[in-house]
């Protein structure tokens, strides 16, 4: 089974607005927790989009007109991200998505390959979240040790590094970073079956 660890930045909250700035991932062998694919690119856009970005979410991922226009033509990164995924036979059901937002990350993604190429392809379909697993795995904590469920739990990704006592993610955020940080506080919520997280050649 192969996990896409997967993070985007973009140019705002509305993926009917806002686009793609920026999209990192890596492939892992889940038994193992090896990497066999490292994949970042930086999405080159109009000016019509950058007039359209909305202010807090360029402050928040540091993106400037001029760091956009280094960037790759999307066309260019869909074709990337396809013939990596042909090469590692990702496939549904031999493969899931992991993201910390995937209801937003998966929205923005679609504006590279859209959905019908991504059924066509076969692609996974299930695209999870750590959140949902840090709730899983506190809640059979509470209840095992017949603890008090809390009225409150925070369930940012740097909450639940904070919580296993883990540094929070770099600002300002990058898709690579996140990426990293993400594999980082899944290996402390859910974990490999080696205690090493390799890394690939």
């Amino acid at each position: 089974m192969q996990a896409i660890f997967l993070d985007t930045e973009t140019s705002g909250l509305d993926p009917f607005y806002h686009k793609l700035l920026e999209i990192a991932f890596k492939v892992v062998d889940i038994p193992s927790g090896t990497v066999k694919a490292t994949y970042e690119a930086i999405i080159k856009h109009p000016l019509e989009v950058w007039e359209k970005r909305d202010p807090a979410s360029v402050e928040f991922n540091g993106f400037s007109w001029e760091k956009m226009q280094k960037g790759k033509e999307g066309e260019d990164v869909r074709q990337d991200i396809i013939g990596i995924f042909k090469d590692l036979k990702i496939e549904r059901g031999k493969a899931v998505f992991i993201c910390q937002n995937p209801s937003f990350d998966r929205n923005f993604f679609a504006q590279l390959i859209d959905i019908y190429t991504q059924e066509e392809l076969q692609w996974p379909y299930h695209w999870l979240d750590l959140a949902s697993m840090f709730w899983a795995m506190q809640t059979k904590n509470f209840h095992e040790n017949q603890l008090p469920f809390p009225s409150e739990m925070s369930l940012s990704k740097n909450s639940i590094a904070q919580h296993f006592r883990l540094p929070i993610e770099q600002t300002p955020h990058c898709a690579k970073n996140g990426v990293d940080h993400l594999i980082l506080c899944y290996r402390a919520v859910v974990g490999f079956e080696r205690s090493a997280f390799l890394k690939k050649d």
